[in-house]
């Protein structure tokens, strides 16, 4: 987290973005003898409506709250989306910040109980993507889904999961834009700062996309999967917020190839003396601590070239 260390998070997202965006996307002339991927800050100046000289104020973190009509006019020139504006929105110095956690993440017993009850994939993950709860057809469809993973850190540093996911580069954007979105403010949490370490040493694809500033909201949605057993599934996704955690739950579409492999998965898991599905030996929920320590070296780092879990 060096730039969010550094005090210049407003500086540091515009860079980014500037050099996402072409000449050509802004209707400017490409030239020949750009020596910078993107857009020129003067570029950017004069299109926003503002002084060049007060541009390289605001990306060298020596203006650190410009007013609102200001950074709407830089979102319309960096092509931000809705949640990448109000990203931009909420950098400013008179933004306030939002009070620290300070209890760990906890799962209600309640959960816990729904969890055992759901017949489909289901868990709880906190705001780093750790895994606190799972039920067990949530492990059956990935052992990355006990409690104690990270989503995140196996989605990036796991081979099992490249092959798992259809698209697993486009997961991985996705999931890294969305840890950024969740921090939010809280650049100085430890999980966080602890969860981001890692994976900046361990991952060239993490390192990518960390630098490129992008922010998401990783919400409901349709994925498909590649399992070792059943083969490919394509499931829906809900993200339900409970408390301060997000029960996350799968499920096919009714009567589907999907649905029936789903079924045959269940049945492969847990037999009971009919053949057909029971919720686990004990019907309880999987749960346990989020695992926070270091990276298990075990496990090669991922660094590829290339919707999801």
């Amino acid at each position: 987290m060096k730039d969010e260390a550094s005090g210049n998070r407003l500086g540091e997202y515009l860079r980014a973005r500037r050099e996402l965006v072409t000449p050509a996307q802004v209707g400017l002339p490409a030239g020949g003898n750009r020596r910078v991927p993107g857009l020129r800050r003067e570029e950017v100046a004069l299109l926003a409506g503002i002084s060049p000289d007060y541009y390289l104020r605001l990306e060298r973190g020596r203006d650190k709250n410009p007013s609102p009509q200001v950074l709407e006019s830089l979102a319309r020139v960096l092509l931000l989306d809705e949640v990448e504006r109000t990203y931009l929105l909420g950098l400013t110095a008179a933004r306030p910040r939002a009070p620290r956690r300070k209890r760990p993440e906890h799962v209600p017993a309640r959960v816990h109980e729904l969890l055992a009850h759901l017949q489909v994939p289901a868990f709880v993950e906190g705001r780093a993507f750790d895994v606190l709860a799972s039920n067990p057809m949530a492990v059956a469809l990935s052992p990355r889904l006990r409690p104690g993973e990270n989503r995140l850190r196996s989605l990036l540093l796991d081979p099992e999961e490249r092959a798992f996911h259809q698209d697993w580069a486009k997961a991985t954007a996705e999931f890294v834009a969305a840890l950024r979105t969740t921090i939010g403010d809280d650049t100085d949490d430890p999980r966080f700062v602890e969860l981001v370490g890692e994976l900046a040493l361990s991952s060239q694809r993490f390192r990518a996309l960390w630098a490129r500033h992008d922010v998401r909201v990783l919400a409901g949605g349709t994925t498909t999967v590649n399992h070792p057993v059943v083969g490919e599934l394509r499931l829906h996704r809900d993200k339900l917020p409970i408390d301060d955690v997000i029960l996350v739950v799968y499920y096919p579409d009714k009567d589907s190839d999907s649905d029936e492999k789903l079924r045959l998965l269940a049945a492969l898991s847990h037999p009971d003396s009919t053949g057909g599905f029971r919720p686990g030996a004990s019907g309880a929920a999987h749960h346990g601590p989020a695992h926070h320590g270091p990276a298990d070296n075990s496990r090669p780092a991922g660094d590829p070239h290339p919707t999801t879990l």
